[in-house]
């Protein structure tokens, strides 16, 4: 059967948090469950964050959320951040439709480039971003801050 038949798209809100958040720790295995839960509804308030889901007969089996930003390298972009299809499921086509369908939806929302950030032990997931024509531009560095 034609996996694009028993597939759908759809924007995802709070409604969707407890479906999100079993994706959101299939990715983020080292963080704690109420850490996020918090930084989760921390991004579904923000105006400049979306979330579209992918669902197969009616359940979520992969999401990908990301932030609207203007960078001078690039102009108007989406920044995909928490790119995941559930690990049960993995490659098996899911994540190529579901970016053809992210990037249609980018295109005709005028956006000209899509950035996003990945594991470096995710080597998997390098692979596929390579086959969907992305390009390692460098690197991403991050300083954690301590509470004062």
């Amino acid at each position: 059967m034609n996996i694009e038949t028993q597939i759908e798209f759809k924007k995802l809100d709070k409604s969707h948090f407890n479906e999100m958040m079993f994706l959101v720790k299939q990715l983020n295995q080292n963080i704690e469950s109420e850490i996020l839960e918090q930084r989760l509804k921390q991004m579904l308030d923000s105006d400049a964050y979306q979330c579209f889901g992918l669902f197969k007969k009616s359940a979520l089996i992969g999401l990908i959320g990301f932030w609207t930003s203007t960078r001078l390298y690039s102009g108007k972009q989406i920044e995909l951040d928490n790119v995941i299809i559930d690990s049960k499921i993995q490659s098996k086509g899911y994540g190529k439709l579901f970016f053809d369908f992210i990037e249609d939806w980018a295109v005709t929302n005028g956006y000209e480039a899509i950035g996003l950030n990945t594991y470096i032990e995710n080597i998997r997931s390098h692979k596929f971003y390579f086959n969907q024509g992305f390009k390692t531009l460098g690197f991403n560095f991050q300083k954690l801050l301590a509470k004062k």
